[in-house]
């Protein structure tokens, strides 16, 4: 599964991270950086959350993060 991380900068300085493969993932993060670890955090955390609920696609294997 590849898991893409959109990156845009609000007006006021902070970074905005969005992974359109899961709705409802978007952080906030005072740096780029920052943003994308916590969007990678938290799409591992939605990922996990399915897999537990049997939720995930059964021939999920990998997750591989790209950049947008």
């Amino acid at each position: 599964m590849d898991v893409t991380v959109q990156l845009e900068q609000e007006e006021d300085g902070r970074w905005i991270a969005e992974v359109p493969e899961l709705p409802g993932a978007m952080v906030y993060g005072a740096s780029r950086d920052e943003a994308v670890s916590k969007a990678k955090a938290l799409a591992l955390r939605i990922i996990a959350d399915r897999l537990e609920h049997g939720e995930a696609a059964p021939d999920l294997g990998a997750v591989a993060f790209v950049a947008a």
